[in-house]
């Protein structure tokens, strides 16, 4: 397949959570050629397969993107850290296990922005496509043939149980299902683990077709530009990740390049090919090919703010069993495939409510519990004394910032500002969801397991101290979405139309979190690998999934 200019039918940028559902799909078509470049390592570490190793990988700059924001008075003047992954699998090889689909009037709402197609019955047969659901859900709304595992949780806590019960007592009903389509209520978390190994998307969708003699996955190989003949896509400059020096090399597509990097690299990879805002790539020293004043705009993602309580003595916490004799123990029963603190997401408990705690409105907070104390300031990092977590963010920040490269250098972080907490509208919705989640950890079906708050403290309590706190302590959710928006040309800041397509280009879609126009109410993994189901069939030409398919 090797020649002078290497050619193949489709070149895809990134094998994260998209890239490897397209590259599982398209080369499902034997008459023809795909190739997928890969910035990061093969998905060999073995932190990526323990679910509990998530938090080693998230530190580690061999298989992350070690990004962050810039200081803003809404985050107290603090860089965030807002890592993704880099690796075989993306961010689903280093993301908090959970599976979330949100709730169907996200996707209705990006129809009624002008996407055809986009509607939640459109994107439902996507996602009955991708998952097996393992567990309870309803014929029609959770799909069992599919490649990827959906599992309940099967190690079990007293102080979740807890947690539920104080929730319940509040009002606040068990939902069986949250991804039934009606999400509000508590419970357990759907997880991607299964026989206690993540499944990420290289596993699901990437490692079964690796040996098809039609695709062609290049890891190490960090694109720096996207070519263009006129106004056509046809290829990609890369250079060998780990060797700045190395000669650049080019893939040309016969028929389209297809970026897949992710919402920060995706925009970036535009920017620096000449594709995005004039005055931008005039300041970084790009010749403008193609002017998108839309591309690395829109950028979106979900603030978290925590609360951490104390433990009474002799309560045990994850912070014990993550230590010495008791995480030996935990570690046998992992390797002999039973429950254990190793097979388990980071966050164990959900509730999706209304931040002003009308049952008869649509959730729009997500809160998280965890029956372990992390240590202020660090994310996720088991304090030294027991306790538990629990956050809260809102589900559709209306704030939103921009990724912008800083140079034409594609080894040259960008800037980073989601613009967290800027637009008013976003405050009495954090402050509703920091209060319900306070309130059900102060309840007394769990109280009698906690002796009293340790962050923020007792001290904090009006709502000048909350918003202080939230200012100080809040932190990314790493669901970073929109710089490569969809919408319809009447849509100055548009960057794709409703087909993934490159406005005004040929040959050049975009399939990832990028092109979400709004933020779902949910962790963005699920949409992002429905998002790609439905690029394939697009790029194949094939008519749109139905519920009889």
């Amino acid at each position: 397949m090797a020649s002078d200019v290497e050619q193949f039918d489709y070149v895809i940028v990134g094998a994260g959570a998209a890239g490897c559902v397209l590259a599982n799909r398209l080369s499902e078509d034997a008459s023809v050629t795909v190739c997928v470049l890969e910035s990061g390592p093969p998905d060999r570490n073995p932190f990526i397969h323990i679910p509990a190793g998530f938090i080693k990988t998230l530190f580690d700059p061999g298989v992350t993107w070690q990004f962050k924001t810039e200081p803003t008075q809404n985050t107290g003047g603090r860089a965030i850290a807002t890592t993704q992954g880099r690796t075989l699998g993306g961010s689903s090889s280093i993301n908090g296990l959970i599976y979330n689909r949100g709730q169907p009037d996200d996707l209705n709402g990006w129809a009624q922005r002008g996407n055809r197609g986009w509607g939640y019955a459109d994107m439902l047969p996507y996602f009955l496509r991708t998952e097996r659901r393992i567990g309870f859900g309803e014929a029609g709304i959770r799909g069992r043939e599919g490649k990827l595992p959906v599992t309940d949780m099967d190690w079990f806590h007293p102080l979740s149980e807890a947690f539920i019960a104080s929730a319940i007592a509040a009002g606040i009903p068990r939902n069986p299902d949250y991804n039934s389509g009606d999400q509000a209520g508590v419970g357990y978390y759907q997880r991607l683990i299964e026989k206690g190994r993540r499944v990420s998307a290289a596993r699901a969708f990437l490692k079964p077709v690796m040996d098809r003699r039609n695709l062609e996955v290049r890891t190490h190989a960090r694109a720096e530009a996207v070519l263009l003949e006129g106004k056509r896509a046809v290829g990609i400059r890369y250079r060998h990740d780990v060797d700045r020096g190395a000669a650049p090399r080019v893939v040309r597509a016969r028929r389209e390049v297809i970026l897949s990097a992710g919402t920060v690299n995706t925009a970036r990879l535009l920017q620096v090919s000449g594709i995005g805002p004039a005055e931008l790539l005039g300041e970084i020293g790009v010749p403008v090919l193609h002017e998108l004043p839309g591309v690395g705009a829109n950028f979106r993602d979900h603030y978290a703010v925590r609360f951490v309580m104390r433990a009474k003595p002799g309560v045990k916490s994850l912070n014990e069993l993550s230590r010495g004799l008791n995480l030996g123990a935990q570690i046998a029963r992992w390797a002999l495939r039973k429950p254990s603190i190793l097979a388990t997401s980071p966050s164990h408990v959900h509730v999706f409510w209304n931040g002003a705690n009308d049952p008869k409105a649509p959730p729009d907070v997500q809160c998280v519990f965890t029956p372990g104390s992390y240590a202020e300031g660090k994310v996720y990092v088991l304090d030294d004394y027991p306790g538990v977590t629990a956050g809260a963010w809102q589900h559709r920040p209306q704030s939103h910032g921009h990724v912008k490269a800083r140079s034409a250098d594609v080894f040259v972080d960008p800037s980073i500002n989601p613009n967290y907490l800027s637009d008013p509208l976003d405050w009495p919705v954090l402050l509703g969801g920091m209060k319900l989640i306070r309130g059900l950890l102060h309840r007394p079906e769990i109280g009698a397991y906690l002796d009293g708050e340790s962050l923020p403290g007792d001290a904090v309590q009006g709502e000048d101290e909350l918003r202080d706190y939230a200012r100080r302590n809040g932190s990314t959710t790493y669901h970073l979405i929109g710089t490569a928006k969809m919408g319809p040309a009447s849509d100055p800041m548009a960057v794709v139309d409703d087909t993934l397509c490159v406005h005004g280009l040929a040959g050049l879609r975009v399939a990832d979190a990028s092109i979400m126009p709004a933020m779902v109410s949910a962790n963005t993994y699920a949409t992002t690998l429905a998002i790609a189901e439905k690029a394939a069939d697009m790029v194949r030409g094939r008519a749109p999934a139905s519920m009889a398919a």
